[in-house]
């Protein structure tokens, strides 16, 4: 099909999501590089918004993949027939996970994994508080966006959950609301949409403090910290924390779309009965979205991608220093350049965009622009990328 004709029914028969999407005709994309239908090449700053963890056609990712085509595709509903990649994929996360994180829930994203982690809070509790962070963003499923915390885009799909309430993210007075009547309070480990904010030193500690103290369950939203982004498989090892539920995605899949949540054998069993199919889906666990997530996780975990993360962030810091950067944010390669407005920030996503460089914005925060690159980016690519943004940041510098 012509490219102009793809883009044209791309805007009339593809549902959108905003009045100008970037709207790039795709060809095929490799490693770190996207390559659009006129044969340019694009480097990949952004990894599909974190969910490309390896890369694009990342070897160990496809041939799992090839591998899996050929026995065979859907067979059977989630949780009644043994499924080898399935299986394999849900011991191996609990082999790298502390205790008594053993068990997982396997879905088709991250948002159905935070809907399934408040039923299970609820059902774990017998309580229905939830509480959350004001800027919080878990995904845009009801459950998921119940707790948002973001007024004005919640506001047009009124009613939603009833009794959850918000907090401020790192304020320790407003842990005083949690209370008796909380089932669970849930935080992004690194809140994302507002702008790769880290909680402050003993934060988090202090609110699974307070849940226990209360009886209420911690979740903890790793769907884009998680998968070795912020130089530890999960974000909640830098903090000295362990969730009661833990919810992931995104980078889970290599590129394929999956989410889980998994917590204690104990909890989760409380899922099978009273009443049976407490949570179930048709697609969670596809064999072969498990096979590409099995292939991802062995790769992060036997290799060094988690260790060079860190190496790689250095790397940003030092080559990113120009005067219209206020600040850095962010761990790993989950990091957000502040700029002055988003004005300025516009100007350099689209211009590094016409310059072969892909960045991309954050949800709540105008003025921050994404870096997520693959964990598998090379230093030379790393380069490359900052000089780009170097002298398109120039280049807006001198209209102001």
């Amino acid at each position: 099909m012509a490219k102009a004709n793809l883009a044209a029914d791309f805007f009339k028969h593809q549902a959108q999501t905003t009045p100008h999407p970037l709207a790039m005709v795709v060809s095929h994309a490799e490693g770190s590089y996207i390559f659009d239908e006129d044969g340019n090449a694009h480097l990949d700053f952004v990894a599909g918004v974190s969910a490309c963890s390896l890369g694009h056609k990342h070897p160990s990712v496809i041939n799992a993949v090839k591998e899996q085509l050929d026995k065979y595709l859907h067979v059977m509903v989630y949780g009644e027939y043994v499924q080898e990649n399935a299986v394999q994929l849900s011991k191996l996360l609990a082999s790298h996970l502390p205790k008594p994180l053993e068990t997982t829930y396997l879905v088709n994203s991250g948002t159905e994994a935070i809907d399934g982690a408040i039923k299970l809070a609820r059902r774990v509790t017998g309580r229905s508080g939830i509480i959350y962070a004001d800027k919080a963003y878990h995904g845009n499923t009801y459950g998921a966006l119940s707790v948002m915390g973001n007024k004005e885009r919640k506001q047009p799909f009124a009613p939603l959950l009833p009794d959850c309430h918000a907090i401020t993210f790192n304020s320790e007075e407003d842990l005083d609301k949690i209370n008796s009547n909380t089932a669970a309070v849930i935080l992004e480990t690194i809140q994302g949409a507002a702008g790769f904010i880290e909680p402050e030193p003993g934060y988090l500690q202090r609110v699974k403090q307070r849940c226990e103290t209360e009886g209420a369950l911690l979740i903890l939203d790793e769907i884009q910290p998680g998968f070795g982004r912020t130089g530890k498989l999960f974000g909640f090892e830098h903090y000295q924390v362990i969730p009661d539920i833990l919810v992931m995605g995104k980078g889970m899949g290599g590129g394929l779309p999956i989410g889980a949540f998994t917590a204690s054998y104990a909890h989760m069993s409380l899922l099978k009965d009273n009443p049976k199919l407490g949570h179930i889906t048709t697609f969670g666990g596809n064999p072969v979205i498990a096979a590409a997530a099995l292939a991802t996780l062995k790769e992060i975990t036997q290799c060094d991608l988690m260790r060079e993360a860190l190496r790689k962030e250095q790397l940003f810091r030092v080559l990113l220093i120009h005067p219209l950067i206020k600040e850095i944010r962010g761990k790993g390669l989950m990091l957000a350049i502040m700029v002055e407005n988003a004005s300025i920030a516009n100007e350099i996503i689209l211009g590094c965009k016409e310059a072969g460089l892909i960045l991309f914005w954050l949800l709540f925060e105008s003025c921050a622009i994404r870096i997520t690159p693959p964990l598998t980016i090379s230093e030379e690519e790393i380069r490359k990328g900052c000089a780009i943004i170097a002298a398109v940041m120039d280049k807006v510098s001198e209209k102001t």
